[in-house]
């Protein structure tokens, strides 16, 4: 995929398809639960028909499940000469392009499972401040280049000006 006609999308981390399996399991466990919960309903009350019940939480957590691959893979971002582009997004694509001076801060943010993995997401603030551009799960070096070369570029772009 292509930012634009000369720009290859550099991808995130394999790993965020990890981290973001073990985030949902909390979420699939309860799933589960309810899915026994019908189905033993349906066995004990002899009600075929509840045992459908159990399709409500599957149908809702079965995507998820199936597509959290292709949509880590989804994710890339690009520096360019003036501004840097995030592309995210398998149905919607979404693609961000933020011009360095723009950039107010970057930081970066690590809960628990990330840090166990060696990862970090970076979240650029720009000025409109309308809303944040993230790009998750980079591996932590790579995160904390990425986010000293945005700085110094936003600060040459404002010294520019």
């Amino acid at each position: 995929m292509r930012a634009s006609s000369e720009t290859a999308l550099r991808p995130v981390s394999p790993r965020l398809i990890t981290a973001r399996r073990i985030a949902a399991l909390p979420g699939q466990a309860v799933a589960l639960l309810l899915i026994a919960a019908a189905v033993t309903a349906a066995v004990l009350l002899d009600r075929w028909w509840l045992a459908l019940l159990a399709l409500i939480p599957l149908a809702v957590v079965l995507p998820g499940v199936l597509l959290v691959g292709r949509r880590v893979r989804a994710l890339g971002y690009a520096e360019r000469d003036d501004d840097l582009v995030v592309a995210t997004g398998v149905l919607v694509r979404r693609v961000v392009t933020v011009p360095y001076g723009r950039i107010q801060s970057v930081t970066l943010s690590r809960g628990p499972l990330l840090q166990r993995l060696g990862l970090a997401d970076v979240q650029l603030t720009t000025a409109a401040a309308a809303a944040s551009v993230v790009i998750p799960g980079l591996d932590r070096a790579e995160a904390e280049a990425l986010r000293l070369r945005l700085l110094e570029r936003g600060e040459a772009q404002l010294a520019a000006l």
